[in-house]
């Protein structure tokens, strides 16, 4: 894992090289899994990958994949000093809109409780072909919780 490093008065969680990640793509850019900004964490769009390997996980099964990205979700919350019951905006992107129920159900198991917003696309395609769904995630750690 990638230390967090601190940029322009922010945490950087898993900061990244799409280069390094994308090598079949032409890409040279500095990003990170997760940002804390004051008392909101930021976290990229999870989708079926393992972060310490960058392999995809769950090729064909959009269950799996949305199992992966949760847990990803909750990892890189936890690295930022988050818990998945501060979650307040989740964003879920289907690249078919027959994959909802079982998307939603899945995330469903991961914030039961929680009560976040969210907003559902179905969109042409991810990053990879391969990549069925993807979810970003806003949290807000309350005052005292750290």
């Amino acid at each position: 894992m990638n230390a967090p490093i601190v940029a322009g008065g922010h945490t950087r969680i898993r900061p990244f090289n799409t280069r390094d990640t994308y090598p079949e793509q032409a890409l040279d850019n500095d990003l990170c899994q997760a940002v804390v900004a004051g008392n909101t964490v930021y976290v990229r769009g999870q989708i079926g990958q393992d972060l310490a390997t960058s392999e995809s996980v769950g090729v064909g099964d959009v269950e799996a994949q949305t199992e992966r990205a949760m847990a990803n979700i909750d990892m890189l919350l936890r690295e930022a000093g988050a818990r998945m019951e501060h979650l307040v905006k989740l964003t879920i992107y289907l690249v078919d809109p027959r994959y909802r129920e079982s998307v939603y159900r899945t995330i469903g198991r991961w914030t039961r409780g929680v009560h976040p917003v969210s907003t559902g696309l179905v969109v042409s395609a991810l990053a990879r072909p391969e990549w069925l769904v993807e979810v970003d995630a806003i949290a807000v750690i309350p005052d005292g919780a750290r």
